[in-house]
């Protein structure tokens, strides 16, 4: 029977379940290709996306090169060479990891798998997009709870305390994104593993490392180790960021075994291609590369930091590849400018963030371009 037949009126859209219709998409950094259609400007900057400037290792672009002649087959289903590269790497068992495409859909298998209309999630204000989101599509209850206040000596950042005291006899899901974004603060070791330990059991807490090679560097502390100890601990990292292979969209879950069974059950099958499992298996190889390139990434972000500090600019203090620097009530402004300029950055407003904006770090060339465009337009901006 046809739809006017049965007397339906619904648009097909409103077929979607009431909370995907309530969901805001997550609106990503603006392309390069966008911006030169819109302005018609070239020789871009691209400073949005917290990508890695130095590219892959030369053994992941190899391997990509040669998977592609793979690219008629179906990949491993099970990825058991990825898995055993990441085993040997981390020193866990192959038992205790998923992959997903990117860690992004990770998230979305943690809330698939543990979260329902009866539950609740845990996260923070100014955290990561992603998880208020994902924990309102399953329908369950998103309580997100207030962090630190501007003047903290990790604005905007994480507030254990409030988290702790906003997780219910219901939540199944808490996430904790450590350095966080878009701020870039972090939690410190004592506080986090208090945090950990006094967490009740029926509570997974899903730490978010996706900036760990930064990190590392930087005196945010890695949690890989406490998950052997810490049933309900989840611990996230990604080949997006240090690794640099954004666009091949390969991240990875540690958990206990259980849990680790539980999300495999879900785990879409194919979900890595063949050509990113060469590429993420190649770049464990490689790990020379990612240290130095994180160690030049973290060099000029705290030299930028100094550079708009000394010009009055407020940067808060990150673990990651990029800056929260508070431009003003000017903000929007200043982004559209650089625009112009050919140098694209976040405007943060989105995550209640309307003074801010989130600049990666580049190379030590585009990093300059960016602060002679962005000193002046600071200097003009009321405060």
């Amino acid at each position: 029977m046809s739809a006017q037949g049965s007397g339906a009126t619904a648009h097909p859209g409103q077929l979607a379940t009431a909370a995907v219709r309530a969901l805001s998409p997550y609106v990503p950094g603006k392309p390069i290709s966008e911006l030169e259609r819109e302005y018609g400007v070239t020789d871009i900057v691209k400073l949005a996306s917290n990508e890695n400037p130095y590219g892959p290792s030369p053994a992941a672009i190899a391997a990509m090169q040669q998977a592609v002649a793979d690219a008629w087959l179906y990949p491993d289903g099970s990825a058991h060479e990825l898995k055993r590269a990441l085993a040997a790497h981390l020193g866990v068992p192959a038992s205790w990891l998923t992959v997903g495409n990117g860690s992004n859909e990770l998230l979305l298998m943690l809330a698939e798998t543990f979260l329902n209309a009866q539950c609740s999630g845990v996260c923070s204000q100014y955290g990561f997009a992603i998880y208020p989101l994902v924990i309102r599509a399953t329908g369950a209850a998103c309580i997100e709870a207030a962090a630190h206040l501007p003047h903290a000596a990790m604005p905007y950042g994480h507030d254990l305390a409030a988290m702790a005291a906003a997780v219910r006899a219901d939540t199944r899901l808490v996430f904790i994104a450590n350095p966080n974004n878009p701020t870039g603060t972090w939690v410190g070791e004592a506080p986090l593993r208090a945090f950990i330990e006094a967490l009740p059991a029926h509570a997974l807490v899903v730490l978010d490392e996706a900036y760990f090679e930064f990190a590392a560097l930087s005196g945010c502390p890695g949690v890989l180790p406490w998950v052997a100890d810490h049933p309900n601990l989840v611990v996230l990292r990604t080949f997006s960021k240090g690794y640099a292979l954004a666009g091949l969209r390969v991240g990875y879950a540690v958990s206990h075994p259980e849990v680790a069974d539980a999300l495999n059950r879900y785990r879409p099958a194919f979900n890595v291609s063949n050509i990113a499992q060469a590429a993420a298996i190649a770049a464990l190889g490689d790990p020379q590369h990612v240290q130095a390139a994180a160690r030049r990434i973290v060099a000029e972000r705290e030299r930028v930091a100094a550079a708009l500090g000394s010009r009055g600019v407020r940067c808060a203090p990150s673990a990651g590849n990029f800056l929260m620097v508070e431009a003003g009530p000017d903000a929007p402004r200043i982004y559209e400018q650089l625009l112009r300029g050919g140098v694209i950055v976040r405007p943060i407003g989105g995550y209640g963030l309307p003074r801010h904006l989130r600049i990666s770090i580049g190379t030590p060339e585009q990093n300059e371009r960016l602060l002679r465009l962005l000193g002046p337009m600071l200097k003009a901006a009321p405060a």
